[in-house]
């Protein structure tokens, strides 16, 4: 029996180390954390060691290493199995040696992957058996775990990080939605990131795979190379395979869906309401079905999302504007005057990028480990410690027709367990307004 070591007991960790126990590998799972799970897991075989990464783990015993994606490679533990030529895989890699037919759409890309997937998803299950898996929120192993033999359309986020520990994975059909600078705070350099993202594509080849290439992001167009399935075009600005004809999104000349039904703000969103409509429509979805999500689809938690209008102005939480580019994205989303609530765990891209936005900013109010290299960017920033004191400051500064909106550009490691978290106490804060 091959000995398995998953380190990292997150969902991802969890879920994979069950379905390797139940495919019969002697599994062994760590996690610095003391789990919750430990009990469970260990009454199905699998061996625990939480509170921390005992020296006995230190072993060439392993068949391979599962890593959770979050944890770096310059690790300490993970470096020792690195050095040792141990294989070490992420979950998506192990989920997809077991489904026999699984079709997957794979998006990546600096922002609008959570956007895309989710429409995406809605739209494949009108028709099909579908599921949202990957950096979604649902590990692809659980799924596996308990459907791998349905047949199957997997809607799937993949991040730099999974891609990294993934070398067979062959989507059918896959998108880079956009490279900006992010995750320094991981990569080596900012090539490395861009490389990490191309690796979605490596193992695509032939007609029957599609690759959807954004020729309106000058940085995608310098850094691809070597595709070897087909490649479909898409572009808001010029003519393409996918692209706006007049108000209607057409894909190699045929109406996938008018652009005036589409609810979500921003041409950001319709770009990603365009790649998610072709992809489904190469997991054969049908064009009705298309239509009528477009119609219906509501946009996604946390990603401009309106939370409520108090006295005339309007509350929008982005709080997974982890990064500059999704931020000067949701400030290009609104016409009225912003006030901008920015600041978090610094990722060490900069912000100098903004700076070309600030007049869309009419007061910029910056909170948490960033808050004072944020407050350079405008003369009459406003400083504050914590996103609950920011709320307050620019809830007191607003007037009728105002936009408060939560858009970090930062991620939220310094305050908060994650950007969800973040969002919800953002949104109950503003609700408490209302009270």
């Amino acid at each position: 029996m091959e000995k398995v070591l998953v380190i990292g007991c997150a969902k991802s960790g969890y879920w994979v180390s069950k379905l390797l126990n139940k495919k019969g590998y002697d599994v062994s799972i760590t996690d610095l954390r003391p789990l919750q799970e430990k009990k469970e897991l260990e009454d199905l075989g699998i061996k625990v060691y939480d509170g921390g990464h005992p020296c006995e783990l230190k072993n060439k015993d392993w068949a391979f290493v599962v890593k959770n994606p979050g944890i770096p490679y310059s690790n300490v533990f993970v470096q020792y199995f690195v050095q040792n030529d141990i294989p070490i895989y992420t979950e998506i890699e192990i989920a997809l040696r077991y489904p026999i037919a699984y079709d997957v759409a794979a998006v990546t890309g600096t922002n609008g992957k959570t956007t895309v997937t989710t429409l995406l998803y809605e739209i494949l299950k009108e028709n099909t058996i579908a599921y949202p898996c990957g950096n979604i929120g649902t590990a692809l192993s659980e799924v596996v775990y308990g459907h791998e033999n349905e047949s199957a359309n997997i809607a799937l986020e993949i991040s730099a990080f999974q891609l990294l520990g993934a070398p067979t994975f062959h989507p059918e059909v896959a998108v880079i939605t956009n490279l900006t600078p992010d995750h320094l705070d991981y990569f080596d350099s900012l090539q490395d990131y861009y490389d990490a993202k191309n690796l979605i594509y490596k193992n695509m080849e032939g007609d029957n795979d599609w690759f959807l290439r954004n020729i309106d992001d000058e940085t995608i167009m310098k850094n691809i190379k070597d595709i070897k399935c087909r490649v479909v075009d898409y572009s808001l600005e010029k003519p393409a395979d996918l692209m706006l004809d007049g108000d209607n999104v057409t894909l190699f000349g045929e109406i996938l869906f008018n652009r005036k039904d589409l609810k979500i703000i921003g041409r950001h969103n319709l770009q990603n309401a365009m790649v998610a409509a072709a992809m489904a429509y190469k997991l054969d979805a049908k064009k009705e079905s298309i239509r009528k999500v477009i119609s219906t689809f509501e946009g996604v938690e946390h990603r401009i999302e309106f939370v409520d209008e108090i006295d005339g102005v309007s509350y929008y939480n982005d709080s997974k504007g982890t990064n500059v580019d999704s931020t000067i994205t949701a400030l290009k989303a609104f016409e009225k005057p912003v006030i901008l609530l920015a600041g978090g765990h610094d990722k060490h891209t900069g912000f100098e990028e903004l700076k070309e936005y600030t007049d869309k900013i009419k007061k910029l109010i910056t909170f948490g480990e960033t808050k004072e290299e944020l407050a350079k960017l405008k003369e009459d920033s406003i400083i504050c410690e914590t996103m609950d004191e920011a709320l307050n400051v620019a809830h007191d500064l607003a007037v009728k027709d105002d936009v408060v909106l939560l858009s970090p550009a930062c991620s939220s490691y310094d305050q908060f367990k994650n950007f969800e978290e973040r969002g919800v106490i953002f949104k109950q804060l503003v609700r408490k307004f209302n009270k």
